[in-house]
């Protein structure tokens, strides 16, 4: 289950990476991915905020206002930001029933879900912050290895969780398996299936 402490603990440990990279010039761009890592990593948090107001607001989409973090802000404060949004996501799907649901474009999805995307979004991108540092962020296998069950059932996490994580996402090539050129999240709650959660 990806809950609220889940996604504390993906903040802690892309935070943890971030913070040792504050020093470098966080205009770089990223490789494949065209954003600096200034704006890789303020999206995060754009994703963040939203993914929290999606999953309060519940299952109807609600566009009222333009939540933006802006890149132009120290790379020091934008680590805080994701620590900061990921804080707010945390409270939010902690505070719903586990039933409750919230709208993404994607389809309707539960607090787990919303969890895990946040969750995702925070892996893949200090993966991506990183890269643009030529630093490699190898995460607690744990963490990407909860991701997957929730978001990519059908993905084995393997001996490298962050490496299935990174290729269900369209970053890599995996074990002889080609990059993917789409994929897309699991949003609705695993249960729906009957495969349980």
């Amino acid at each position: 289950m990806v809950d609220g402490a889940v996604v504390r603990a993906v903040a802690r440990e892309c935070g943890g990476f971030l913070d040792g990279l504050v020093g470098a010039d966080w205009s770089a761009v990223v490789p494949e991915v065209g954003w600096t890592v200034a704006a890789t990593v303020a999206h995060v948090s754009d994703c963040l905020l939203y993914y929290s107001a999606d999953l309060a607001a519940g299952p109807a989409g609600l566009r009222v206002a333009e939540v933006r973090v802006l890149p132009s802000s120290p790379p020091a404060d934008l680590v805080r930001a994701v620590r900061t949004t990921a804080a707010v996501l945390a409270a939010v799907v902690e505070g719903r029933p586990p039933d409750a649901l919230g709208w993404h474009p994607w389809g309707l999805s539960d607090a787990a879900g919303f969890a895990g995307m946040g969750c995702d979004e925070m892996l893949v991108h200090t993966h991506d912050a990183g890269r643009g540092l030529g630093a490699v962020f190898t995460p607690d296998p744990a963490l990407p290895a909860a991701v997957l069950r929730r978001l990519f059932p059908d993905v084995p996490p393997g001996d490298d969780p962050m490496a299935a994580l990174l290729w269900a996402n369209g970053r890599v090539s995996l074990g002889g398996r080609p990059r993917r050129e789409e994929w897309r999240w699991r949003c609705a709650p695993l249960d729906a299936a009957g495969s349980g959660s």
